[in-house]
């Protein structure tokens, strides 16, 4: 059993702050590196490259729409050009700042509202995976595993990595409950703890409904912006690690 560890970093704005990233980074094996568009800024980029060159953790562009004011959770309906390009602008940003701190940007990875909307519109998934293979088409991009992007991916030849949330409820189908919806995010530490279990050892997590998901991920999410964030990613790897899962990035 290998799983990757990964979460969301870089989320400061200016004299903002959101999360600990320095800590996270001691846990995670990759970090989602946000790109500016929803979060994220040059000198934030710069030191969350930075530290996560001087741990070894893994590089991941987190793209997302251009949506600072809703911090990239508001679906939009962009032009498949216009998103493409915006995609392939953020990952160039980041990958710059990150080989200048001799690092590079490993894997790609969507966030909030595109996330989501990708994984069931094949026309914006395919403007995402355009940009992608545009940039590089050796980069994996992080998605469900009964994600749209797979197909649309595959086509293209790009590769795909599926992944799990361990603090995210399900829904029957496999698909993340909505923010909006009460109990869409799970902020107890046993809760998650045991899901992240679940996950990398059975292969499967537990929907709102009580049914059992089958879910064959490679990596598992923890946000870092969710309160007790850093406490909540070292209870999932020490778990995992007393589970006898090898936590190793997948890219």
């Amino acid at each position: 059993m290998v799983i990757d560890l990964n979460a969301d970093l870089g989320e400061g704005f200016g004299i903002w702050r959101l999360g600990d990233d320095l800590a996270l980074l001691d846990v995670v094996t990759s970090a989602n590196v946000a790109c500016g568009f929803h979060a994220g800024d040059p000198v934030t980029i710069r030191r969350t490259c930075a530290a996560a060159v001087d741990r070894g953790v893994t590089i991941g562009a987190q793209v997302s729409y251009r949506d600072l004011a809703h911090f990239g959770r508001r679906e939009m309906d962009v032009e498949p050009e216009e998103l493409c390009a915006e995609v392939l602008y953020q990952i160039a940003a980041v990958d710059g700042v990150a080989r200048a701190m001799g690092g590079r940007v490993s894997y790609v990875k969507p966030h909030g509202a595109l996330y989501n909307r990708i994984c069931r519109d094949e026309t914006q998934a395919a403007a995402v995976i355009d940009a992608v293979a545009d940039y590089d088409p050796s980069l994996p991009v992080l998605t469900l595993p009964g994600s749209a992007v797979h197909a649309v991916a595959a086509a293209e030849g790009v590769p795909t990595v599926c992944e799990a949330f361990a603090d995210r409820a399900y829904t029957p189908a496999g698909t993340l409950v909505p923010r909006r919806e009460p109990g869409a995010v799970i902020h107890d530490a046993g809760a998650v703890t045991a899901r992240a279990r679940q996950m990398a050892v059975e292969g499967s997590v537990t929907a709102v409904d009580g049914s059992s998901v089958p879910i064959a991920a490679r990596s598992i999410c923890v946000h870092g912006d969710t309160p007790d964030a850093v406490r909540l990613a070292r209870g999932v790897r020490d778990t995992l690690l007393a589970a006898g899962v090898v936590l190793q990035a997948f890219a």
